[in-house]
This record gives structure tokens, sequence and C-alpha cells, in this order.
């Protein structure tokens, strides 16, 4: 005589262990996948944005030696006691407090980079900028060599 088996059932309730890992590699590399690219968008709108502050000041640069006759590798008059092109600037409202203090070393850029600038007080000569990043040549933080500034 045969034994009674117990009923099986042909259903199986939940996941292998081979399907959640499957599942959770593939939700491991998107999310690999997202945060490089967020940090890729993040590091160009850093570069953007030093590269605008870079621009900017280069812009106020040059309409201020224009505005007051200044040839280019020529040095403004001492006004308030300083020559630099910076200070003078922003006491006649061409750059903002921001934009003096990061020029003066007071803030970095976006990216973390420091601004310098070879001679404050002397206008650059065309094609050459007033005020550079210290990632300029790292991570590209700086404008076109092309520009006639």
């Amino acid at each position: 005589m045969k034994t009674a088996s117990p009923l099986r059932s042909s259903k199986r309730s939940g996941f292998s262990l081979l399907e959640i890992t499957v599942v959770i590699a593939v939700l491991l590399s998107l999310t690999t996948i997202l945060f490089v690219g967020a940090r890729a968008w993040k590091n160009g709108a850093d570069r953007t944005g030093c590269i605008l502050n870079i621009r900017t000041v280069q812009t106020a640069v040059r309409s201020y030696q224009n505005m007051y006759g200044y040839s280019a590798g020529g040095m403004p008059y001492a006004e308030g006691g300083t020559q630099d092109i910076a200070v003078h600037m922003h006491s006649k409202g061409y750059i903002s407090g921001q934009q003096i203090s990061a020029i003066q070393g007071g803030e970095t850029c976006e990216g973390g980079g420091t601004y310098g600038r070879t001679h404050p007080d002397v206008f650059p000569m065309v094609g050459k900028l007033y005020l550079e990043c210290s990632l300029s040549e790292s991570d590209k933080h700086a404008l076109d060599e092309d520009l006639e500034w």
C-alpha cells in the first residue's frame, strides 16, 4: 500500500536568493551611474560659475580702462591712496563686494579654487586676463585664450 504523501504546491511564494541578488546588483549599478552623472553635472556647473566670474571681472577691467582712457600695460592714477584696479572698480560700482572679495583672495570659486592676479595695479595686455583661477589648468577654469580681451 502506498502511504499518503503531503500535497506539494506547485506555486512558489516570494523570491529566490538569486533573484534578490540580481535586483540589488541592478539597483546598485543604476545608483552608481546616477552619482557619477550628478558629480559631472556639478563639476560643469562649478566651472561655468567660475568662468562667468572671471569674464565679468575682465569685462569690468576693460570697461574701466576704456572709460578713463588708460592703456593696456599702464597703471591707473592713485585714488584713495591706492593704485589697485579692483579697489577703484569697486568704489565706482563696476564690481560687487563679493567680486572684490574674491579678487583679493577672500572667497573661493565654486569649484574650490582661489582667484589670483599677477599685477593688481597694471591693466592687462590685450589677450591676457586680469584675474585667473588656481584650477585653470587642472579643471579648465579659464576663458579661451583665443579671445581678444
